[in-house]
């Protein structure tokens, strides 16, 4: 199944954040869950020239790239059918249209190992709607020594605020939500940015 074919079925959908959707949605939802996807890590290699950055200083947010051994941790929401079209307008235009990322479909899995489902069979897995930047984006960045993205982030300011400020929320939320999950790259990047005498 794909993207479009999911979205064009008439019923709720789920959307999965690992990125600043994690602390700020900002569409309309059901309910929100806890939990992974597997077969991708995620990695601070994609520009942002207008939220975290400029177009003379990018910053770095991060997107998912291939990984058959690894999960990236983050929050899937229920948005409600009525809601489904208002919803994606607003998460194609601040993710496609302003941040370059195109729309993957992967199985989610709940922290708890079941999809609380109301007044239906709990399953283990349920198919998410998750946002990806590619290397065929003219804002991707890729990889970099983890010293060197931590000093990006930290000299780079975007329109909503400080890129610092980014990286900061994500380490938050990944040890007040997943305290028992280590994510090597982001914490790293994390005490790279914070040892900066700036």
């Amino acid at each position: 199944m794909k993207p479009k074919d999911i979205i064009k079925e008439k019923g709720n959908i789920w959307i999965f954040g690992y990125g600043s959707l994690v602390w700020k949605p900002d569409f309309k939802y059901k309910r929100s869950q806890i939990g992974f996807i597997e077969g991708y890590k995620r990695r601070f290699w994609h520009g942002d020239d207008f939220y975290r950055g400029d177009k003379e200083k990018p910053g770095r947010v991060v997107t998912l790239v291939p990984d058959h051994e690894a999960c990236t941790w983050g929050v899937a929401y229920e948005v409600a059918d009525s809601q489904v079209e208002e919803s994606l307008q607003y998460l194609d235009t601040r993710e496609t249209v302003g941040g370059g990322y195109v729309l993957e479909l992967c199985e989610f899995t709940a922290r708890e190992g079941k999809v609380q489902q109301q007044q239906q069979p709990t399953n283990d897995k349920l198919l998410a709607l998750v946002y990806i930047a590619t290397s065929d984006n003219p804002i991707y960045l890729g990889p970099a020594p983890d010293s060197e993205i931590a000093a990006q982030i930290a000299a780079c300011r975007g329109s909503v605020g400080l890129n610092m400020e980014y990286l900061l929320r994500l380490a938050q939320f990944m040890r007040c939500c997943c305290p028992d999950v280590d994510d090597e790259h982001l914490f790293s990047i994390e005490a790279a940015a914070l040892a900066l005498d700036l």
